[in-house]
């Protein structure tokens, strides 16, 4: 039986699922969480978690797996030396730090381009040509690619979903002239249409951990579009919402809709787009104030059908990047009642409008008309939240039957796998 396995790097640690060639059938899902916040910047700590998900995975699954694929939050990117070591921290997805040269990214760039976000990989890197380091870099690299650089040992590959925001064309599939007039003196990612196969595993790690030989590393992509391709969104009209960290909103649409004024952007997945963007809100403010416990018990006392009257805008810091796009904007979180039950009320119901907010947003930018939403991540397990949202929405929503990106990863790998054989 030919099993394929696919992980998932997201905010808070990785999870690695093993499909089998029917994809109905999970045979084992693997988890391990960063100790605390700072892990998620570290790729000492992202190398020791990767292969920790490997090992948890039984000897005799690991014998079968054709092909592995792995995922990464958006625009986290670090620079690499000639062998593949990082020369410097790497700067998260919502690290804002490319404001400070984005005046000179307009310059350069189309107007409303994806890359004129203070967030964007392509701001990152214009950002970092200033650090000391940059000039032992030779490579560019996204999280996902480096950490399947791990795994296949070649270096400068990448997808392009996780290039968008670097400024690859995914319509005309290559780096656009005035990307390339830039002449940073690095090397960019060479860009393969997720789920490709790249390379066989390195022989090393094929013998330590008990793989077959020919097992394939595979192109991947990013987390939010995972839990999309594991949901079952098809047909334009129908969206993702990713429900963890952050807030991700995901729609397929017949029409390409790009605008970084709102941090909206277009992903291409086969024949159609999948607009949408990211907000900084999400669980992790909602974990800032209560535990998981707390959450759900809450949750349970909270009416669904009536709408809180508190009006927040819950961000950890300051700064969002959809669907306002202001790296400024500060975090409303006041008034807070004393009773824990109506302040968690009103962080729901806020995470909800902006939610709604972002769907009509795209919908005004020439998207398909919102038909129905899937809900992955953490949050999907909330059904007072469901609730929430759907009365805010107007359109039936859903959890995806199943709502892990690693599992969508896993699907890349199986396409990829079977790519590979019949090659």
């Amino acid at each position: 039986m030919n099993l394929y396995l696919g992980i998932d790097f997201g905010t808070s640690g990785g999870r690695g699922v093993v499909i089998d060639e029917e994809a109905s059938c999970i045979q084992t899902e693997v988890r391990y969480p960063f100790q605390d916040s700072s892990d998620a910047v570290t790729p000492k700590i992202w190398q020791e978690v990767l292969f920790a998900l490997v090992e948890q995975i039984p000897e005799e699954l690991r014998r079968g797996i054709k092909a592995i694929a792995i995922n990464g939050t958006s625009s986290t990117v670090l620079l690499v030396d000639a062998a593949g070591n990082p020369t410097d921290a790497p700067l998260l997805y919502n690290d804002a730090r490319g404001s400070l040269i984005l005046e000179h990214l307009k310059s350069i760039a189309p107007p409303n381009h994806t890359v004129l976000s203070a967030t964007s990989s392509l701001a990152k890197l214009l950002w970092m040509r200033q650090l000391p380091s940059f000039s032992k870099a030779r490579y560019f690299l996204h999280q996902a690619d480096w950490l399947a650089f791990l795994l296949h040992g070649q270096l400068g590959i990448s997808d392009y979903h996780n290039a968008l925001k670097l400024g690859y064309d995914v319509e005309e599939l290559k780096y656009p002239e005035w990307l390339e007039n830039l002449q940073i003196l690095i090397q960019l990612p060479k860009v393969l249409t997720p789920g490709t196969p790249i390379a066989e595993l390195r022989p090393e790690i094929a013998n330590k951990f008990g793989f077959c030989r020919d097992c394939l590393v595979c192109a991947g992509t990013t987390d939010s579009i995972a839990a999309f391709i594991a949901s079952e969104a098809k047909l334009p009209g129908e969206a993702v919402t990713s429900l963890g960290s952050t807030l991700v909103l995901k729609l397929l649409s017949r029409t390409r809709v790009e605008d970084a004024r709102y941090g909206i952007y277009s992903h291409r997945l086969g024949d159609l787009w999948l607009t949408g963007g990211a907000s900084n809100t999400g669980g992790a403010v909602l974990k800032q104030f209560f535990t998981n416990a707390e959450l759900e018990s809450l949750s349970f006392k909270i009416d669904a059908s009536k709408a809180s009257e508190l009006d927040y805008y819950p961000l950890l810091k300051v700064g969002d990047r959809f669907p306002i796009n202001d790296p400024n904007l500060p975090p409303r979180l006041s008034p807070r009642p004393d009773d824990p039950v109506e302040f968690l009320h009103g962080l729901l119901e806020s995470i909800a409008r902006i939610e709604a907010r972002g769907y009509e947003l795209l919908q005004e930018m020439g998207a398909d008309k919102l038909s129905r939403v899937y809900t992955a991540g953490g949050g999907a397990a909330n059904d007072t939240w469901t609730a929430i949202r759907a009365r805010n929405l107007q359109v039936p929503v859903v959890t995806s039957v199943y709502t892990e990106a690693a599992y969508g990863t896993a699907l890349l790998a199986m396409r990829g796998g079977s790519k590979g054989e019949q090659e």
